[in-house]
């Protein structure tokens, strides 16, 4: 029997025993209303509420401190002898790695082609809502998380529910927290080994097979399958033996280097079709309140647009603070003030230039998509765009789509263990165990599809959004607390800052 009829095999036997379950657990955490023609998810309507509601709370703390949080990450407020494992860049970066990926290049391309490109204004907006959540949620991260003997740190939903919970409610908390902290470890787990490495793995040798001559190409064969998965498994395996610090390394390296990448290739399109940028704009205003063929008009782009930043920059599902709790800080707030910079790189800034350059190069594979959504696939829509100028665009493409993709998996492994000593104990025996299961997983993602896994992954990640939203209402208060403390702390450091500033004047005059 051939390696395609056996991997062929077991995707049909496992969709078909777990197809009934995706779909009612989809239906489920996906359930929509009909709203002006269009459908609206719940769990949509739910990240952006919670985004409103945070960022009315702590009075626009995005905007109002964003220039803090920037100082932050250059290390202008860093203390020594702080518990941690990475600086804040660090920290910033290997959770940007974990939300930046193929949704950023096929899901934009997917939401303009259903919302046209109005929904780039909407999905803008939500990303701006965003890090007001992302603030909260890695403020409490940071604030509850478990420091080892070993120097190692452990956080997430999984310890601040918990932790948050008794500290505010006292023994029923406690008891919640506990429930909560095991749910949501569950959920992490199962989309780390579904979503953030098959699926990652299964698509970036999907975009390497299409450049190399489809499926009777070079890569195209079971064996080049096969040698693929196992490539990227050494690389994420030697990676992920390394922890948060390996990690945080190659990603503080990789994140930067495929964004600005991706990013130069948006400006080279935009600054060729210069003099259609100011039309571009206007179409992107025009159709966020009066487009023309969309299902539901102004409340259908809407609706596609924040889906698409709230699918994107993951901004309340609880991922981002288990890599941000890793970090040498005594404020958890200057860690929160880092984390909402998340959302706009991830959201404000590459989906929007991803979104930008579709409505300036305007290839015919959009104009087709937007007649008939299903007709193109996302990806193919954003390199047509690229090819209108640089043709041989394609073969970058798959660079970033890969480096994306090989970030995503290093993060999300480092989540999933994260979940998975929550549930088994830290012992080398466990830890080890993890990561043999982690890249036999990425071995698997190049030859398996299990689409019907992959759906049941999001269903759950998103499951984990409600959980861990509700916490962070209950537990705001705290991060008030936290930020008050911190601002405290830069108005003190500010403060000698001058001091010593007038002291050395004082002297240079004498």
């Amino acid at each position: 029997m051939s390696l395609d009829s056996i991997t062929t095999s077991v995707d049909e036997a496992v969709s078909g025993f777990f197809e009934p379950i995706a779909k009612w657990l989809g239906e489920v955490v996906f359930y929509s209303v009909p709203v002006a023609g269009t459908e609206l998810p719940l769990i949509v309507a739910w990240l952006v509420v919670a985004g409103l509601v945070f960022t009315a709370w702590f009075g626009l703390v995005q905007v109002r401190k964003f220039k803090l949080a920037v100082d932050v990450v250059r290390g202008k407020y860093d203390e020594k002898g702080s518990a941690g494992e990475v600086n804040h860049f660090q920290a910033l970066t290997a959770a940007v790695s974990g939300t930046v990926g193929l949704g950023n290049i096929a899901g934009v391309a997917v939401a303009v082609s259903i919302g046209g490109a109005g929904a780039t204004f909407w999905m803008i907006l939500c990303g701006l809502l965003g890090m007001a959540t992302k603030f909260v949620e890695v403020t409490l991260g940071v604030k509850y998380r478990e420091v080892h003997a070993d120097g190692t740190v452990s956080g997430g939903p999984m310890h601040y529910l918990p932790k948050g919970l008794a500290d505010r409610f006292g023994k029923n908390g406690k008891t919640l927290g506990k429930v909560l902290g095991i749910l949501a470890s569950v959920m992490i787990l199962f989309f780390g080994l579904f979503g953030g490495n098959l699926f990652q793995v299964n698509q970036s040798y999907a975009q390497l097979v299409s450049v190399t001559g489809g499926e009777d190409g070079l890569m195209g064969s079971s064996a080049g399958a096969l040698f693929f998965g196992i490539l990227i498994a050494a690389l994420v395996g030697i990676v992920l033996l390394g922890g948060i610090r390996s990690i945080a390394s190659v990603t503080s390296r990789l994140v930067p280097a495929m964004a600005g990448i991706y990013i130069a290739a948006c400006l080279v399109v935009i600054l060729v079709h210069a003099t259609a940028v100011p039309a571009a704009i206007g179409t992107i205003i025009e159709g966020a309140f009066n487009p023309e063929g969309v299902a539901g008009g102004v409340l259908g782009a809407l609706i596609i647009g924040f889906k698409r930043a709230a699918f994107s920059n993951e901004a309340g599902l609880g991922s981002a603070p288990i890599a941000h709790s890793a970090v040498k800080t005594k404020h958890p707030a200057s860690e929160g003030l880092v984390a909402l910079l998340e959302p706009f790189i991830d959201t404000v800034v590459i989906c929007t230039m991803t979104a930008l350059t579709i409505v300036i190069a305007d290839p015919a594979s959009w104009a087709e998509a937007r007649k008939d959504p299903e007709s193109v696939g996302g990806v193919t829509i954003t390199s047509d765009a690229f090819a209108t100028v640089m043709p041989w665009f394609p073969y970058i493409l798959t660079v970033a789509v890969m480096l994306f993709a090989v970030s995503t998996v290093l993060t999300w492994g480092y989540y999933g263990l994260k979940a998975w000593t929550h549930l088994f104990g830290r012992s080398k025996a466990s830890e080890l165990t993890y990561k043999v299961v982690y890249t036999l997983f990425a071995i698997a993602g190049s030859l398996l599809t299990l689409q019907t896994l992959i759906d049941m992954a999001d269903a759950v990640l998103f499951m984990l959004a409600v959980i861990n939203i509700i916490g962070l209402y209950l537990l705001a208060p705290v991060v008030r607390r936290e930020l008050n403390s911190f601002l405290e702390f830069v108005r003190a450091r500010k403060a000698g800052a001058e001091g010593d500033e007038d002291q050395e004047s004082v002297k240079t005059a004498v």
